[in-house]
């Protein structure tokens, strides 16, 4: 089963720049994207044999997740369970017999770590609300979460240390995620592979250079590790300054 995700950075936007051809070349079964930057009839996205969900942000022009997806779920959840967060259109949960798939966009502490405390309010609410359906059946999670957790994970590590994404508060955040019954897929099948990224700065040459950041993620339950068959970024794909990243699982 192929599991995709995508901070877009404004899909309507991202359209104009092959968003469909990836789309329909990757023949997922989840697609998941963060950063729709829009509002309900914004977009008429004609994609055949898929269900759309989407949560909008109240705030025009800002934030929001969806969710394209080949099987119909049981249920589905939209928001994390407070408002100060679920306004922003942050959280789709869909629900299935074996599993409950969790698409997030993460909050951005801000330069000027202006947000940093909101931050990590959301980290603890996500981590119990993780923790709570995992106690039913295992949870695949993904999107921008917006921290790079190691030094590997970033290209320049020192002079990052403390800026927003990096700071030791958003890093331990992460791992305690990790600890509580979760596995980064990506490091699990590939722990030592540097120059792994899947956002870049717009500035001049950034991207050419692979200047970069892996703030993008599929997480899994411990008992879903063994099940990882392909944890994989896809950074010839252009049209956001992040690249799509993909899980394919033996279910």
């Amino acid at each position: 089963m192929k599991f995709v995700s995508w901070n877009v950075n404004g899909l309507r936007a991202c359209c104009k720049k092959g968003f469909l051809d990836y789309f329909n070349e990757s023949e997922a079964d989840f697609f998941c994207i963060q950063e729709t930057k829009l509002q309900e009839g914004q977009i008429d996205l004609q994609t055949e044999g898929y269900e759309h969900f989407w949560h909008y942000a109240v705030k025009k022009g800002y934030s929001g997740t969806a969710v394209f997806t080949k099987h119909k779920p049981l249920l589905v959840q939209y928001g994390i369970g407070l408002e100060k967060f679920d306004s922003e259109g942050r959280a789709i949960t869909l629900e299935y017999d074996s599993f409950f798939l969790v698409n997030v966009y993460t909050p951005n502490s801000q330069r000027d770590l202006a947000r940093l405390s909101f931050r990590l309010i959301w980290e603890e609410r996500l981590k119990e609300y993780l923790k709570e359906l995992d106690t039913r059946k295992p949870v695949i999670l993904c999107g921008d979460l917006n921290v790079a957790h190691k030094e590997i994970d970033l290209k320049n590590a020192k002079s990052n240390r403390g800026n927003s994404g990096f700071t030791d508060e958003e890093r331990s955040k992460m791992t305690d995620l990790l600890n509580s019954g979760f596995v980064d897929s990506f490091r699990h099948l590939h722990p030592t592979q540097e120059g792994a990224y899947t956002w870049w700065s717009y500035m001049n040459k950034v991207r050419e250079r692979n200047i970069g950041w892996r703030i993008d993620y599929f997480i899994v339950s411990e008992r879903f590790a063994p099940k990882i068959e392909k944890a994989a970024i896809d950074p010839r794909i252009m049209g956001s300054d992040h690249c799509p990243i993909v899980l394919e699982l033996k279910l």
